[in-house]
């Protein structure tokens, strides 16, 4: 009996160093679990998620309004008092008559040409070093029964004018062959008289009498 009594406080005594053990605190130095292969991917998916920031983005998205602007379009500008804008074949007749024997330029356009527009910016600076030649400028779309009559077929195209009826010289022209105009007015601005209507002015003097 008292065997048994002591193998029994034994145990207790042993039961009671042991408890201690299991709930004492993890010291700084003792080992770490590791983490499982599962639980590192989800820090490192975690990881890669973009964080949210109270700050806004760097990048806005701003709404651009464009104002109006009256800027002419690039066939509505000119290179001065001597460029003069031709809307019917009145005012074209009108142009020629009141010249007199000043050289005049009639160029033939269109707004859609680009041919013409890669050009127009020379000529304007042409007309400004001439003020003494008068530059006409003929719309194509807006004068297109005229511009068939003066036989203009392509764009852009010229006419030189001397006098009232008078056509020197007509050619079709681009940016490329402009010394053809420059020569054109080498060779005509000079002192001389009209030498004689032009194909198709008679038929536009015509017209023009029978519309009024």
């Amino acid at each position: 009996m008292a065997d048994a009594l002591l193998r029994h406080g034994l145990l207790l005594a042993s039961h009671n160093r042991l408890l201690p053990l299991l709930f004492l605190p993890l010291q700084s130095n003792s080992p770490r679990l590791k983490p499982s292969p599962r639980s590192r991917l989800d820090a490192a998916f975690s990881a890669a998620l973009p964080r949210p920031s109270n700050r806004s983005s760097g990048h806005r998205v701003r709404a651009v309004v464009e104002e109006g602007t009256d800027e002419p379009k690039w066939w509505e500008k000119n290179g001065g008092p001597n460029m003069i804008d031709i809307h019917s074949t009145e005012e074209f007749l009108d142009a020629l008559s009141q010249a007199g024997d000043r050289l005049v330029v009639v160029e033939f356009y269109g707004t859609w040409c680009g041919s013409c527009r890669a050009l127009f910016p020379k000529l304007c600076k042409t007309a400004e070093e001439h003020p003494d030649i008068l530059f006409l400028k003929v719309n194509f779309d807006e004068n297109k029964p005229m511009c068939k009559r003066l036989n203009v077929r392509v764009l852009p195209y010229f006419h030189f004018y001397r006098g009232a009826d008078g056509l020197l010289q007509s050619f079709s022209c681009n940016l490329v062959k402009f010394q053809k105009i420059t020569d054109a007015i080498e060779k005509h601005n000079s002192a001389r008289c009209s030498i004689g209507p032009p194909s198709g002015v008679g038929d536009l003097l015509d017209s023009s009498t029978s519309q009024n």
